[in-house]
């Protein structure tokens, strides 16, 4: 039986084992899947698991998309721009890293029915999958990014690989068409983020990176202001479906079904 991980901290909210099991029943495949709490220096570990053919393939979310890097052999051309890495594999004994947020995005987006083309873009947070978001939004053609972090200087860090981004203070609010939060502020309940939103009018659209819950404080804030809302929950598909792909050359199905699996 093959087995998969997905590591990160915390990554109790992960839905990652229950999409891939599920597609490992519906395709035949033997194989297993399961999550990991770590801390950074477990990080070796992990590898070592892979490299000793222990485990077939590993995904990675926060915090360590950026800090696994240097335990890799090669990075795919997606990677190495955004030093951002979700997606690992062996390939001709290599370990290799790859970055399918990038297509999950795009992806995702494509259902929201909005149009990103020359539109201002107001992201919330500096890590994880941000530089994979900027990336594609660069490549739709959006007119300007605003990036705004609590801490500014880890926002400001991003301009050595995205030079033609524009950084606020925290808390600050520029004039903008799509505002994604792409912090961790929603994963509990109380979680909110102290922005006045009352000249916003409701052809914006708020888009949330977390999928569990399904709504947080900020997209109940949208929706109220009659505004688009958005969660990342087919993100989330769409960046597992492009590691499905990797790891198994099978495009597995993504229908009512599964979605519906997914909300139980």
């Amino acid at each position: 039986m093959k087995k998969y991980l997905v590591i990160g901290n915390p990554i109790d909210h992960s839905l990652s084992p229950k999409l891939h099991n599920y597609w490992f029943e519906k395709n035949n495949i033997d194989a297993n899947y399961d999550k990991r709490k770590i801390i950074k220096s477990e990080i070796q570990k992990v590898i070592s698991e892979i490299k000793d053919n222990k485990l077939d393939g590993i995904n990675v979310t926060v915090p360590f998309k950026n800090e696994i890097i240097p335990f890799l052999d090669t990075l795919s051309e997606e990677s190495k721009i955004t030093q951002s890495v979700n997606t690992i594999y062996i390939h001709d004994k290599k370990l290799v890293g790859h970055n399918t947020d990038i297509k999950g995005f795009e992806l995702s987006l494509n259902e929201t029915q909005f149009n990103p083309l020359n539109k201002i873009v107001f992201i919330l947070g500096a890590g994880g999958v941000v530089p994979s978001i900027i990336y594609a939004l660069e490549k739709l053609g959006v007119s300007k990014i605003i990036v705004s972090n609590r801490t500014k200087h880890k926002a400001e860090n991003l301009k050595k690989y995205f030079s033609n981004i524009s950084v606020v203070d925290w808390g600050d609010q520029p004039e903008f068409d799509m505002i994604i939060n792409a912090t961790s502020l929603g994963l509990s309940k109380e979680d909110n983020i102290e922005l006045n939103f009352n000249n916003i009018n409701n052809e914006k659209l708020f888009y949330d990176v977390i999928y569990n819950p399904k709504e947080t404080n900020f997209l109940k804030t949208g929706k109220s202001l009659g505004c688009k809302v958005s969660n990342g929950k087919m993100m989330f598909i769409y960046q597992a479906l492009e590691a499905f792909k990797l790891w198994h050359k099978i495009q597995p199905e993504i229908n009512d079904d599964l979605r519906n699996f997914l909300d139980t």
